[in-house]
């Protein structure tokens, strides 16, 4: 069945609204992305192997993937989907607790800790590291996690900005859908999809970098633009905006409330937050793969730490949600806008795009939230290219090449880098493909969150947790295998869907999950005491604890961490990695198999 059937063609495309994109805004979003084409082209140099089409040749400067790292970490997410949750009635800056306090703490520990033991050698990625001390099959694991979020993740990031692109260009999608049947939503992921994948092609990292940090200064535009647009025409100006924001409250930071429920409070974002972004900026690759191209790990701190530069961008684009609450109060929504808002709170950026700002700067902020989306997008495409490429091809590729050796052929080593650039860009491709399609069907989650801000939010820390745990297994140096982490990585998701669904048929998932992981695990712990590589009652005792663990995961996708009036009430996101490190740090301990210090992968099935 086409995908254009199961795809509704949204009702926000159909609503008129007080403006229209212009020819003069469409010439200024043409001119951004030839600009920006042009100068990743120049940056990017010639792509010869592939340490340079995924570290840049090591010789990328800080202050670049700092920009590049802000670029990526904010994206259209925050600028679309914040102001709308300061603007509405008892919204207010709790969010940014999660930064200023969470990322402060996360950036000193991933510049001071993680930082220094990956530049130990020379590696492409977080799970080159985990490998060396786990074993392969530890990587395999952790690539895995990072698709999975790192798919879910970006996709809805990409989810919300053709939201977007269907308000500011309604008429336009329509008119290409009576022309084609291809819904607008559809059309408007594709044409993101379309121009990462070109971008990302052209020159792999360095590209993506030094076009993100065009992107951030166009960013930075479009934030000030929105902010002008209606301090100049409110009496008074920012100061005015401010007054009357400090007036209704707007400006509250700290919020102390011990509820584990809500996600923007003290607790979370010293607690939650703090650990679940150290892992986001040190082991998801998408952003870890920023610091590896740099040049040494002195450059690599500066760039991780001067990234908390975010913090102020993130506390202007707050500032346009009290911005466009003064504009509202004193010019209420009427007809189409009204009826949009109404629909979803996230288009109320859209809608002011679209009806206040001026011609031609209109494009230029339409541009600089086409950008956001294509800078988390090439980001992720090439940090899942490139796990994908050392995973799996790069390790086969290799055994190849010396059973041919064995054999007295020798392979040139010009063809073979040639050979393994254009794997890699086919594996863009690839990503691309999978990551639109997802954010095609990413409507059908979106109901279950209050704002897309939270649906783009959580889909990470499903596995975010699993992936801080397996370098802290790494990390630590236990003297283990990796087997007990190949368990406990898919243990630690599968706790966290249970702790946040508990519709009947996340149920029904979570149970044939948890049965199929008991499933694998006994038949390889058959298999070890036959081989008498295991004794039987440790064999025994790691089952009853797997069983134990997966017999958890069942009971919370019914009742949760805890009930309210007989429902289950859901814990907050924020808290999701750091249960699920402990669970995969845990189990990944306690079902691994012990080996002499030193030899890590030693016994790795």
């Amino acid at each position: 069945m086409p995908i254009t059937s199961l795809v509704p063609s949204p009702a926000s495309a159909d609503i008129q609204l007080a403006g229209s994109f212009t020819w003069i805004d469409w010439l200024v979003v043409a001119l951004f992305l030839a600009f920006t084409t042009w100068v990743g082209h120049r940056k990017s140099g010639k792509q010869e192997s592939i340490r340079d089409f995924f570290l840049g040749g090591k010789k990328l400067p800080w202050y670049a993937v700092s920009a590049s790292i802000i670029a990526t970490e904010i994206s259209a997410l925050t600028f679309i989907s914040l102001p709308s949750v300061v603007f509405k009635d008892a919204g207010n800056f709790t969010y940014l607790q999660l930064g200023l306090v969470g990322a402060l703490v996360a950036r000193c520990v991933v510049a001071f800790v993680l930082v220094p033991a990956y530049y130990e050698r020379e590696i492409f990625s977080p799970y080159d590291y985990m490998a060396g001390r786990l074993g392969d099959k530890a990587r395999t694991t952790v690539t895995v996690l990072f698709a999975l979020g790192g798919v879910l993740g970006q996709a809805a990031r990409v989810y919300l900005t053709a939201l977007v692109l269907m308000v500011l260009l309604g008429p336009q999608l329509n008119q290409f859908e009576a022309w084609t049947n291809i819904p607008p939503l559809v059309t408007s992921v594709l044409a993101i999809g379309t121009v990462a994948v070109g971008w990302t092609w052209m020159g792999g990292i360095a590209a993506v970098v030094w076009t993100d940090t065009i992107l951030f200064l166009v960013f930075l535009v479009g934030i000030c633009i929105a902010i002008g647009t209606v301090a100049s025409r409110i009496d008074g100006g920012v100061v005015e905006i401010a007054r009357q924001g400090y007036d209704a409250g707007k400006f509250t930071i700290l919020n102390f409330d011990m509820d584990w429920s809500k996600h923007y409070t003290f607790w979370a974002a010293l607690f939650g937050c703090s650990w679940w972004m150290a892992g986001m900026y040190g082991t998801d690759q998408m952003m870890a793969q920023r610091f590896f191209c740099c040049e040494g790990p002195k450059e690599a701190k500066k760039a991780v730490l001067a990234a908390y530069g975010a913090m102020l961008v993130t506390l202007l684009v707050g500032f346009i949600g009290v911005s466009l609450y003064v504009w509202y109060e004193a010019h209420p929504m009427t007809g189409g806008a009204a009826e949009l808002y109404a629909q979803k709170n996230d288009h109320l950026m859209s809608i002011f795009v679209i009806e206040q700002i001026p011609m031609g700067l209109k494009g230029l902020v339409m541009a600089g939230v086409f950008a956001a989306a294509i800078s988390s997008l090439d980001s992720i495409m090439a940090a899942l290219s490139q796990t994908l490429l050392s995973a799996t091809w790069l390790p086969r590729r290799k055994r190849q090449i010396a059973a041919l050796a064995e054999q007295g052929i020798v392979v040139d080593e010009d063809n073979e880098t040639r050979r393994t650039l254009r794997i890699s860009r086919w594996m863009v491709l690839g990503w691309a493909a999978v990551l639109c399609t997802v954010a095609i069907y990413m409507q059908w989650v979106d109901s279950h969150y209050r704002s897309v801000l939270d649906l783009g939010l959580s889909m990470a820390t499903y596995t975010a947790g699993g992936l801080l745990a397996g370098f802290a297994l790494a990390f630590c140096r236990l003297p283990i295998t990796g087997r007990g982490y190949v368990y406990s990585a898919p243990l630690s998701v599968l706790v966290v869907f249970s702790i946040s669904w508990h519709n009947p048929f996340a149920r029904i998932a979570v149970a044939a999950s948890g049965v199929l992981l008991l499933f694998f695990y006994l038949l390889g712990a058959l298999k070890r005491v036959r081989e008498g590589r295991a004794p039987n009652v440790r064999v025994i005792a790691q089952v009853l604890l797997l069983f134990v663990g997966t017999q958890a995961a069942i009971y919370l996708s019914s009742h949760g961490v805890w009930e309210e009036a007989g429902e289950p009430k859901v814990l907050s996101f924020v808290w999701f990695p750091l249960i699920g490190s402990l669970v995969a740090f845990f189990f990944g301990w306690a079902l691994a198999d012990p080996v002499q210090r030193d030899s890590p992968a030693e016994g790795v099935e």
